[in-house]
């Protein structure tokens, strides 16, 4: 009987030993996530994977900052080929050829299978889906999102004699506007440029932007073909380099993207273009009154979506994987979505976000904050092609060879092409 005992205590005391490692194992999510974009990122998303955590004390998350985004494709796909653990990231929109060559993603269809996942899928704006849907599935979730939007300095208008309340809306308002907007000292030197577009960085992201207002998209929507030869592109980018060439408005060369913002703070530049997730940041920093308001138009208005998707990589175990769903759903949601916004000046990525009280309050104080988002009606999606690290290298070169006057566009583009068919032919 005493023996009977022991063991039936030994039993008790193995099984409260057990349940409790049980109770205390966590499945962990390791997340690359980009930093070397607009806005005070890591801290806000640390702060929100702390609340997470808080709420789900089963799930931990760790935030794994890599750079851009071309460098934290790269170290997290390197990551899963050394078999380290990696479930899910923050990655390009444009990614999702590449990630669906290797084999790396796997479809949130596959994931979200409940009617109040599907529910979820469908909530984000089509706008932001295009970069996410591809051979009838998606497999990316809009969160770090943005289009590009024009900053312009008020006070400085006003100096030129010009009405701050009215921004150019065409390309040719651009150039006239700019030029009252352009100043020299003495000596002849710009203090003071009209306009400055970023050529570094995301030069293809620019000037795609410079196309759809001039009547073409670069590529299809299955991205095995482009179209950077056509007579409207070629017209887009003789516009870019007659900024600078002609209009005398722009620096000649290219403009750095990382750089800009704070030149526009300084008063060096009286327009920029550039990501709405610098927002918050330009509204933190300038001391000068500045206003917000969508591209220029030559034959229609038009912006390409950018930014960051999350994505749920296919090594991930479904225990995993249901963890990282459970997280990126939290972080989409409609208040966090909508704090992320204000936060960092990104668009929110749901119209439920901009129904919460909070962000309902900001824009209401803030209009700015509305510009991105109305400007979705007439935008569209981000060059993603196949191979699409290579592509863009095409163009990117091809844009920065004409801004720095060593081609001209119709040359340095139609060599554009030609490679990227090359490339591209095998996947027609």
């Amino acid at each position: 009987m005493k023996q009977l005992w022991i063991r039936v205590w030994c039993g008790i005391a193995l099984a409260v030993i057990l349940g409790g490692t049980a109770a205390q194992a966590a499945v962990e999510l390791n997340m690359y996530y980009p930093v070397a974009v607009g806005g005070p990122i890591t801290k806000v998303i640390d702060d929100m994977i702390a609340e997470f955590e808080k709420a789900n004390p089963g799930i931990k998350v760790k935030a794994v900052y890599a750079g851009n985004y071309d460098d934290t494709r790269v170290k997290a796909l390197a990551a899963i080929k050394a078999n380290q653990p990696v479930q899910l990231s923050v990655l390009f929109s444009i990614d999702l050829f590449e990630l669906m060559d290797q084999d790396a993603i796997v479809p949130f269809d596959e994931v979200a299978t409940s009617a109040e996942d599907k529910q979820w899928l469908s909530s984000f704006y089509p706008s932001l889906m295009q970069n996410s849907k591809a051979k009838g599935k998606i497999w990316g979730v809009p969160f770090q999102r943005s289009t590009i939007v024009m900053y312009y300095n008020k006070d400085a208008f006003k100096e030129a004699g010009l009405d701050p309340k009215k921004p150019p809306a065409t390309w040719q308002e651009m150039a006239e506007m700019a030029q009252k907007l352009t100043r020299k000292d003495a000596s002849g030197n710009v203090t003071r440029w009209g306009v400055q577009i970023p050529s570094t960085g995301y030069p293809y992201w620019m000037f795609q932007a410079l196309c759809i207002q001039n009547g073409l998209e670069l590529m299809n929507q299955d991205g095995n073909e482009t179209y950077f030869d056509k007579p409207e592109v070629v017209e887009a980018l003789q516009y870019w380099r007659d900024l600078a060439a002609k209009h005398k408005v722009m620096p000649e060369g290219t403009v750095d993207w990382g750089t800009l913002r704070q030149k526009f703070l300084e008063g060096a530049t009286a327009i920029m273009w550039h990501t709405t997730g610098n927002l918050t940041a330009v509204r933190e920093g300038a001391k000068f009154d500045f206003g917000v308001s969508m591209l220029p138009a030559s034959k229609r208005r038009g912006s390409p979506t950018g930014g960051g998707n999350f994505y749920i990589f296919k090594k991930a175990t479904a225990e995993e994987r249901q963890a990282s769903l459970k997280f990126i759903k939290f972080m989409t949601s409609p208040e966090l979505s909508a704090r992320w916004s204000m936060a960092t000046g990104y668009v929110a990525t749901s119209p439920a976000a901009y129904q919460t009280a909070t962000l309902e309050k900001y824009v209401a104080d803030f209009p700015a904050a509305a510009v991105a988002r109305d400007q979705f009606q007439y935008s569209v999606a981000e060059l993603a092609v196949h191979e699409n690290a290579r592509v863009k290298k095409f163009l990117d070169d091809a844009i920065q060879s004409v801004l720095t006057g060593a081609k001209q566009p119709k040359d340095a583009l139609g060599g554009a092409q030609q490679q990227a068919e090359r490339v591209l032919k095998p996947y027609r």
